[in-house]
């Protein structure tokens, strides 16, 4: 792939990490910025890129994504990307169930499919599958060279560069990045919003990277002195609300195949609905707290999380939440909070999620764990 030149200095420099997952932790706000490059020329979305994506998927008021692990949470953040940015319906599938799936549970949709290796099994039988039945398809991956990239009708590459750590990291972020930046093209080509628009969205995102480099050392130091308190807990329940639910989701994913601690991702209002049994001393919570000022709903949302926060406080729940700088609600109700920069609601999770894999890392470290090749697990699953 073709990385055009930015016009911004490279991120981090002669730091030495102990871990892969560290380093890569740290090396996100140059793969966002290596990604933004790609997609973008002067600022503004570039013509070329999404060329083909645009022969796939437009003409499609339907869309099926297709992945596995965190390649499916961000798949979940993409699904209200573009069902609210660019007025497209979206179904979120396991690739490991889609090809056993009745070919009629959507009318000719296009198929969407996401990997960080471009290999992995189930996915890329999804893939072959939605061919076989005549469907337009779009692949997003890590590798532009991988067969996902090459058999889809449409390569959506992500320019994280090669990830070693088996945890993914980089190449998440850049998933949900790009799933932004085609949800924008998408937009703007059929007709609900305007070039000018699509621009200042686009703005939004190329001010994340060096945002995101200048937190990213508190970060750690928070995260690293608060881990302790959560050493004993044996499990831990992520909650969010809307698109971040999907970062719950892949904040409990982080911190199982990290640590080896059970934790599961829920919509926070369910958690009255079952789950909040299981709170107490040795089951935490993790909340996504965080909302954009400029949208109602992310308001309305962001109420309601704050209720369920007063509620639990009363509960003597124990909880770590992440909320937006400035904040003055969440702290009161949480024993632990981390702050991330303002943004707009759809680039929230690419900030929310940092904060949770660095939890994920210290927790394994507190257990003594093999952060980046946990056991059981492998980089790419290619073969199901």
């Amino acid at each position: 792939m073709t990385i055009h030149t930015r016009n911004v200095p490279p991120f981090g420099a002669t730091r030495q990490f102990p871990h892969a997952m560290l380093r890569e932790i740290f090396e996100q706000p140059q793969a966002l910025a290596d990604t933004l490059a790609y997609y973008t020329r002067d600022g503004s979305l570039a013509r070329e890129p999404m060329l083909a994506a645009h022969s796939a998927l437009l003409g499609h008021e339907r869309i099926v994504v297709a992945a596995s692990g965190s390649s499916r949470h961000a798949g979940l953040a993409g699904e209200i990307m573009l069902e609210d940015i660019a007025g497209l319906a979206v179904d979120v599938e396991y690739s490991s169930e889609y090809c056993y799936r009745s070919t009629h549970t959507l009318h000719n949709p296009a198929v969407i499919v996401i990997s960080q290796s471009g290999e992995t099994a189930d996915t890329l039988a999804a893939l072959r599958e939605a061919r076989s039945r005549g469907l337009q398809t779009a692949a997003i991956t890590n590798r532009d060279d991988s067969s996902m990239a090459t058999e889809a009708q449409a390569s959506l590459p992500v320019c994280a560069g090669p990830e070693q750590a088996i945890p993914a990291t980089k190449s998440f972020t850049g998933q949900l990045l790009v799933l932004y930046l085609l949800s924008l093209s998408l937009a703007h080509q059929r007709g609900r919003i305007t070039r000018n628009v699509a621009d200042s969205m686009c703005g939004e995102a190329w001010a994340l990277p060096d945002s995101i480099a200048k937190t990213l050392p508190a970060w750690e130091q928070q995260v690293h002195d608060l881990a302790a308190s959560y050493r004993e807990a044996t499990a831990f329940l992520f909650l969010g609300r809307g698109i971040h639910y999907a970062i719950a989701r892949e904040g409990a994913l982080k911190l199982k195949e990290s640590s080896y601690t059970h934790a599961e991702g829920y919509p926070a209002g369910e958690l009255k609905h079952g789950p909040n049994a299981l709170v107490g001393p040795e089951t935490p919570l993790v909340v996504v707290a965080t909302h954009d000022p400029n949208d109602r709903d992310s308001l309305l949302r962001y109420s309601k999380v704050v209720q369920l926060l007063k509620d639990m406080r009363q509960q003597d729940a124990l909880v770590f939440a992440i909320a937006n700088e400035g904040d003055r609600e969440v702290p009161q109700f949480s024993q632990h909070c981390v702050f991330i920069p303002q943004c707009s609601e759809y680039l929230l999770p690419i900030c929310e999620v940092i904060p949770l894999q660095l939890f994920a890392y210290q927790i394994a470290i507190l257990h003594g764990r093999n952060v980046d090749h946990p056991r059981n697990l492998v980089k790419a699953v290619v073969q199901e």
